[in-house]
């Protein structure tokens, strides 16, 4: 009788339990080693043989029942918890994300974007280089050959006596031209390398976007169109900007662009870009016919065109990794 009335109450009880720590107390009250479970059967030892049988037989099946029951209220209440917590937590996938702050985008990479998604919308593909250059492609393919006073212009870093950390993006002109047959609308940004001194408007590495169109018939007026466009695009209808006469080996006749500058000193204006018309010996090197063929090519600065437009006085700003610097932008 103590054993029946023992496993209906404790039944009882535990069906009243909602939580691990109360189910667990429970256990060892009732089915622990000095549990009231097991201290009703220590008393077997006090009966007969068949009544220790018998009541042997009911101790075991109690034992059964209490441990199903202390199972399935274990289930039971582990499933409701996890219920709760999906109600609680639960996350609508059909809803948009939520913004995450991780970090900022370089000032670099922001005008980097800006120039590529202004060429991009008129026509111009992307496409990438080695930084690591091959001297055939970063001077002898660009009408700069061993010996040309021009190769002063672009000192270079040695990585052993044939490769060089390029000193331009421009040697990509070459292999575009090699790789393909006109019409070409590319452009090509990527990070140079220079061996000369740094100072407020120069920097011994820096990024550069180099621009290149060959087609039949391309004139110089196809090239200051671009170029206007392209000013106009970045920094509006009020920035001022020139064409002035200068030389680079690879375009004939070259010219400076230059932008008109809030915060430059001097004459306030400030060289942005080089450009020209692709010279006829770099064409007739990939194997164009200059007779047929005629192209432009530029070569711009990401860093001088983002201190045009976010008024910055020192190039040297963007590499010095200074954060009350970089969080401005």
């Amino acid at each position: 009788q103590s054993i029946e009335d023992l496993t209906q109450n404790a039944l009882q009880e535990l069906s009243q339990i909602d939580n691990p720590d109360e189910l667990e107390q429970w256990r060892v009250r009732i089915l622990g080693r000095r549990g009231e479970l097991t201290g009703i059967l220590r008393g077997l030892a006090q009966l007969d043989l068949e009544e220790r049988r018998q009541v042997g037989a009911l101790g075991n099946q109690a034992k059964a029942a209490l441990e199903e029951g202390l199972e399935k209220r274990g289930r039971d209440i582990s499933e409701a918890r996890l219920a709760q917590v999906a109600d609680l937590e639960r996350i609508d996938v059909t809803l948009p994300g939520r913004p995450v702050a991780t970090g900022r985008l370089h000032p670099t990479t922001q005008v980097l974007r800006e120039i590529t998604d202004a060429f991009v919308a008129m026509g111009f593909s992307i496409v990438e280089g080695p930084e690591v250059e091959w001297d055939h492609y970063n001077f002898e393919m660009l009408n700069i050959p061993q010996g040309h006073p021009a190769r002063d212009m672009w000192n270079t870093l040695w990585v052993d006596y044939v490769n060089e950390l390029r000193t331009h993006t421009s040697p990509m002109q070459a292999r575009v031209m090699e790789s393909v047959q006109p019409p070409v609308r590319v452009i090509v940004p990527g990070k140079c390398y220079r061996y000369e001194a740094t100072d407020a408007t120069h920097e011994w590495h820096f990024y550069q976007v180099e621009g290149l169109a060959v087609d039949e018939g391309i004139t110089f007026a196809d090239l200051k169109g671009t170029l206007y466009e392209f000013a106009r695009r970045l920094f509006g209808t009020e920035r001022k900007v020139r064409f002035r006469c200068d030389y680079f080996p690879f375009v004939e006749p070259g010219v400076d662009i230059d932008s008109s500058c809030r915060i430059c000193r001097g004459s306030g204006w400030i060289e942005i870009m080089g450009a020209g018309m692709v010279h006829p010996r770099v064409l007739a090197g990939v194997g164009y016919d200059p007779e047929k063929y005629t192209g432009f090519a530029f070569g711009l600065g990401p860093e001088r065109i983002a201190m045009l437009k976010y008024g910055i006085d020192d190039i040297r700003h963007f590499y010095s990794n200074d954060l009350r610097f970089l969080r401005q932008f």
